[in-house]
């Protein structure tokens, strides 16, 4: 079985090579099908699959402001490029893949094309060596059939690699990893202690979108259950939030509010929570919506900001 694993995996590996050094930077963006963009929150079949497994341990260390810088440094690192960020990411830390991007970012583009392609290459070898590994009881299986059986399956094999690498049947492939123009998600805030002159550390935050059809939120009126949780987060040591609503590039029109548990944050203040209500119109979905908080034991401000 070792054998037919070599002999399989060999000659595939070094027809891809070949194909790096021929086609060049047109050759790594068709690759950018099999990739999930690290730090992205997409997850389409096509590149999440693999790309999943490679990033476990990413994702583990990752936070919620760590994975918004990763976003924002994908689509600087894209724009220069013209290429997503490309890294064998198995085994390594979110802090060490966005030093090891930031690093590179410097490079010319030249430079940054080759070390690209190896990066690729390590993570196309791997995925062989596990589309070939084999428990010892499928060994034990395989052993038994007859060598047209066994022939017949090495084929199979070759033909589902062979797809894998060269994307070559463009109507079977489903959409590529997602990229935005924006660089941030379109709602952010922070929170500053004013009493204390400096961030607020871990008040829990929570965005929501009037999703009542029928009718929006009035003054006076009861709430009439129509709000819908977009995302929560706590705020770090800077005072900013993480990621509390999905990238995109167009913000769907409505009414939000965004809520902090300021009572956890000080038991002692006059305030158990705060909320504040705002509204994107059409015309303005396309822009940014930074909305702090400036709170103090017996009085808070917002504005909006960019």
């Amino acid at each position: 079985m070792a054998m037919l694993v070599y002999y399989l995996v060999t000659p595939l590996v070094a027809s891809q090579k070949g194909r790096f050094g021929k086609k060049g930077k047109r050759s790594i963006n068709k690759h950018e099908r099999l990739h999930h963009e690290i730090g992205s929150n997409n997850s389409y079949i096509s590149c999440y699959r693999w790309s999943k497994g490679e990033q476990s341990t990413a994702l583990a260390t990752a936070t919620d402001a760590t994975l918004q810088e990763l976003n924002e440094w994908n689509v600087r690192y894209r724009q220069k490029f013209g290429f997503v960020f490309l890294i064998f990411a198995s085994g390594r830390s979110t802090p060490e893949i966005l030093a090891e991007m930031k690093r590179r970012y410097q490079n010319r583009p030249i430079v940054e094309f080759e070390l690209a392609a190896q990066e690729q290459m390590k993570v196309t070898e791997f995925r062989l060596s596990k589309l070939f590994t084999v428990n010892s009881a499928t060994v034990s299986q395989i052993q038994t059939k007859n060598a047209a059986d066994v022939t017949k399956a090495g084929e199979d094999r070759v033909n589902v690699i062979g797809a894998h690498l060269t994307a070559a049947n463009e109507a079977s492939v489903v959409k590529p990893c997602q990229t935005f123009t924006r660089t941030r998600p379109p709602i952010t805030t922070h929170v500053l202690d004013l009493a204390r002159g400096s961030p607020a550390t871990g008040i829990e935050v929570q965005l929501e979108m009037w999703k009542n059809d029928q009718q929006r939120p009035l003054f006076g009126e009861a709430d009439l259950g129509g709000w819908m949780t977009l995302g929560s987060s706590t705020t770090d040591k800077d005072g900013r939030s993480g990621q509390l609503i999905d990238m995109a590039d167009a913000l769907s029109p409505g009414m939000y509010r965004i809520s902090f548990n300021t009572g956890k944050y000080n038991p002692a203040g006059f305030f158990p929570y705060v909320s504040i209500v705002f509204e994107v119109s059409e015309s303005q979905k396309l822009e940014h919506f930074h909305v702090p908080l400036l709170l103090s034991p017996f009085s808070f401000s917002t504005y909006r900001g960019s």
